[in-house]
């Protein structure tokens, strides 16, 4: 009795001494009121209301992020120069993939006859169905010239850069390669056969991203799989699989693919499953060293004790603490997928010709010097395209350090 009586005083008289002492002016008062809309648990917190609940259960299925997620991802949007990188880069992608509304030599509308002809995505449309003498596809730049020169009222709109990159566009008494021209709309001029310089490098940056991503997919997949079960488990498991690798990786991979190119045209699936084969251990370890790591800590001893299963400690614990590892090594992992298929295409056992490539590009330079637009428009694109995605990685890199958020009082 006399212990219930004086300890609302105790409390009253050590919080009093404790803001004065503190110099806090405002603390956290939870309400005390019980009613119907505003109930109080044991522990002082509110606890939600119908209407909340009711909310919630509506969206089930809505996606929740981690608070701290959403820090990191504030901090990644702080360093501008990484998060206008981002955007940059994700619009030259958004444009790649709408690249026949920009750079084809198929029209985008023909009006003729008072129909209209959309000729861009669909099948190829003979030249006899505009009045041409030919069966073959329509040669839409001559028919905008023709149209023109009628003055009627058909008509004919193109892209931008009104060709493809596999199309030979010779001029008369002019040798390919040829300097840029805007009256020909050659914006970057053309290559030893004649082809839009301007036209391969667009079809290339998108031959070269989605092929990073698709190796930066495959090499990531194996890597984390396999390095975290050798991590997580250790072992005999660990010990062979690390004996395998260290064999496997002083297999020199160049030379697999000069033997692999001689005997069978390499192109985009060969290529990629070559160099996820040779790709994907360096991510094994990376992921063994943190598993390990994170494999002795509390959270993964209490989820043991608890009765958890090898499957869920591994995705449910662990995998979600190396996220961020594994995020800052993907933008490096991208500019290297298209460092490597740019040096393959150079010393000719990349993609077979016609295919767009910017190492293809950089054969034609170094063997036309004097056509500086060769190799200059491809080296500009590959040095934005590469300082865009080493951007990206520093302020990703930035965005996950803790060191560089904490401090210290």
């Amino acid at each position: 009795m006399l212990g219930n009586a004086i300890y609302p005083l105790l409390a009253t008289s050590w919080g009093r001494t404790t803001k004065e002492r503190l110099g806090v002016k405002d603390f956290i008062e939870f309400p005390t009121r019980h009613d119907a809309n505003h109930r109080t648990s044991k522990v002082g917190h509110p606890e939600p209301t119908q209407r909340q609940l009711d909310r919630e259960n509506k969206n089930p299925m809505r996606i929740r992020f981690n608070p701290l997620t959403i820090k990191k991802f504030r901090r990644f949007r702080s360093i501008r120069r990484g998060y206008v990188s981002l955007l940059v880069l994700v619009f030259m992608i958004l444009l790649s993939l709408g690249a026949e509304l920009l750079v084809n030599s198929r029209a985008l509308v023909v009006h003729y006859q008072g129909q209209f002809y959309w000729p861009t995505y669909g099948n190829p449309i003979p030249g006899t169905v505009f009045g041409q003498d030919y069966q073959h596809e329509t040669n839409y730049r001559e028919l905008a010239r023709q149209f023109e020169a009628e003055g009627g009222r058909n008509w004919v709109l193109m892209p931008p850069v009104p060709y493809n990159p596999y199309e030979n566009d010779f001029r008369d008494n002019t040798l390919p390669p040829s300097p840029p021209s805007t009256r020909d709309r050659h914006f970057c001029g053309t290559d030893a056969s004649g082809r839009d310089v301007l036209a391969r490098l667009v079809y290339g940056f998108r031959l070269a991203i989605f092929f990073s991503l698709a190796l930066l997919l495959a090499t990531f997949m194996t890597g984390i799989s396999l390095g975290s079960s050798m991590g997580y488990f250790g072992g005999p498991f660990d010990l062979i699989f690390q004996r395998l690798i260290e064999i496997w990786s002083s297999v020199p991979n160049l030379y697999v693919i000069i033997i692999i190119a001689s005997v069978v045209i390499p192109n985009f699936w060969i290529l990629l499953f070559i160099l996820w084969a040779f790709g994907w251990m360096g991510m094994t370890w990376t992921m063994r060293t943190v598993t390990y790591k994170e494999r002795a800590r509390d959270y993964v001893l209490a989820a043991r004790a608890l009765g958890a299963s090898h499957s869920r400690i591994i995705f449910r614990h662990i995998l979600p603490n190396t996220v961020s590892v594994i995020v800052s090594y993907v933008p490096f992992q991208v500019a290297g997928g298209i460092v490597a298929l740019a040096a393959l295409d150079f010393l000719g056992f990349g993609l077979p010709p016609p295919e767009p490539s910017w190492g293809e590009l950089l054969q034609q330079g170094w063997a036309n010097l004097s056509a500086w637009w060769l190799s200059g428009s491809v080296v500009a694109a590959m040095v934005l395209t590469l300082v865009l995605v080493t951007f990206i990685g520093e302020a990703v890199r930035e965005a996950l350090d803790p060191k560089m958020h904490t401090t210290y009082e």
